[in-house]
Order: structure tokens, then sequence, then C-alpha cells
């Protein structure tokens, strides 16, 4: 199947979809709240990156719920956020039940991010429910790592779902998506693309060292800045932070995606000029975004 041609994600874009601005009178409120739910024994750290993100992309609040026995050191390392201790599961993320635990912080959100550190899909796709059932107009929903997977059986609750999503996958998660067995190679990876937003009705980006994203009547962007410094552990839980933060803000989704796309890449790009291609961390990441988005200022 022909597929259309792409648009570059590049400077002349971002100029002609720009950033949201802070009015000096503001207040945390009023600059967005971002809901980052996740964690687990394995990936402890996960929420730190995602909700450092969140704070450094301009969100004026942020909640960080994890399983309780990381909660407290998750506070230790992040004191600017509030933190939400949840049930913990048998694989050492948070419990199924857990999702009876965040109704209210689910409420009153206007981002959630879901997913960072998880590898439990079935966990996750119970606090993928509970989303689509609170979530209302208004708010938004980024769907990451194992709740990307959790979402090959709820493509019709995707389509139906009342409020804009961004489903942040690489190649391995896109093929969970569709349930398809074999991730797809880089000349393959628009074609599936296109099949997962039709199947979803949402918003997908196909990440790598050319990432693609796609929303339904848009045309496809494509990004091919940032370089291989980026493929690092950690890397993906910063982007979701910042694309959380900007739908928080009141970004439209596409260019809230595409904004927090080219923000990862310019900051990972800018530490490989200093630091060298390879070896730099992701926790390095976050600390770049402020004076990146002040360029657009």
């Amino acid at each position: 199947m022909a597929q259309a041609a792409t648009v570059p994600l590049d400077r002349a874009w971002l100029a002609s979809h720009p950033l949201i601005g802070v009015a000096h009178d503001t207040d945390k409120n009023r600059r967005g709240t971002v809901l980052v739910v996740g964690g687990s024994r394995l990936s402890a750290g996960a929420l730190r990156l995602t909700g450092e993100a969140a704070f450094r992309a301009g969100a004026g609040k942020v909640q960080l719920a994890t399983p309780e026995c990381l909660a407290i050191p998750l506070g230790m390392a992040v004191p600017e956020a509030g933190i939400i201790a949840l049930a913990e599961g048998e694989k050492g993320e948070p419990a199924r039940s857990s999702a009876e635990q965040l109704g209210n912080a689910m409420e009153r959100c206007d981002c959630l991010v879901l997913g960072p550190g998880m590898g439990d899909s079935e966990a996750a796709g119970t606090l993928l429910d509970a989303a689509f059932a609170t979530l209302k107009r208004g708010q938004a929903l980024v769907i990451d790592a194992a709740a990307i997977r959790a979402c090959s059986e709820r493509h019709a609750a995707l389509r139906k779902a009342s409020v804009p999503c961004v489903i942040t996958s690489h190649p391995g998660e896109l093929a969970a998506l569709l349930d398809a067995d074999d991730a797809p190679s880089p000349d393959e990876q628009a074609v599936m693309l296109t099949s997962a937003v039709k199947a979803t009705g949402q918003l997908v980006l196909a990440k790598g060292a050319i990432t693609l994203l796609a929303a339904p009547g848009e045309p496809t962007l494509c990004f091919a800045g940032g370089g291989p410094g980026l493929a690092t552990g950690g890397s993906g839980d910063v982007l979701a932070g910042i694309i959380g933060a900007l739908l928080a803000r009141g970004q439209p989704p596409v260019s809230a995606a595409a904004w927090g796309v080219w923000l990862h890449g310019e900051a990972g790009r800018r530490l490989a000029e200093q630091q060298g291609p390879l070896g730099f961390l992701a926790r390095e990441l976050p600390p770049l975004i402020p004076s990146l988005m002040r360029g657009f200022a």
C-alpha cells in the first residue's frame, strides 16, 4: 500500500504550531496537573524521570502513583511531587486493586500518564479500564509501556474514549498494539502505524531512529533528529513526561506530541554535542527542556 508523504517535524513546523504562552499572574493549578501511574520493583526510578520531565516541561503540579514500597524513596527523589502509595501486586507493580485508590486523583488531573516502568500488561489493563471510565472531556491520557500492550484488546474502548490519547510506542509495542507477531522493520513501520491509528482512532507515535507521529485526519510527521544516544534506558519515560505536561497545560494533542518528540530529541542532540554520541543518561535530558522551550517563547 502506498503511503502519503510525511511532513518534517522541524523548526518551521514548530513555529507554525507554537507553544501556549504562560500569563505572568498564573498559578500552579492553572499550569496543569499531571498524574503519573506506574513504576515497579524492577524499574524503581522510572517515575522519577517522568515526573521531573513533566515539571521541566512546565506542569504546575505532578502526582506520582507507585507501589507502596517505592513511595517514600520516590518522594525523596522528587520532593516537588505529590506521592500516592498504591497496593503492590505479585509482580512488584501497581496491583489491579490500586485502580480503586486512584479515582479522585484521576478525576482531578489534567493529564494522566499511564504505564512508565510497568511490564505487567494485565495490571496496566485494569488501570486503563479505570481511566476510560473516569476521565472526561478536558482531560488527556498518555499511554506508555505495558499500558500500550494492554491496548491490543481495547481498540473499541480507545475509539470511544472521551479524552484524546497519545500512544507512545516503540517498534515492539507498536506490533503488540496490533497483536502482530513481529516488530516492524523501518520500511514496514509507516504501514503498521497507519493501521494502528485506524484501529484505535487515536494519535500514535512510532519511536525510533526516525520517529513517526500519526493521528486521524492529520498528515504523518517525521522526526529524524536526536541521535543514537537516546536509545537508552529511561529515555521513553522522559518523553512521556514531556508530552503529559504539554497536554496538561492545554496544548492540542498533535502539537503536544510533536513538541514532546522535538524537545526530547533536541535535548539528546545537545548532550551528544557536549559529551559524545553515546553514554549520556536519561536523567540528563530534563534539565535542558526549559532552555529549549525558551527559544520559542
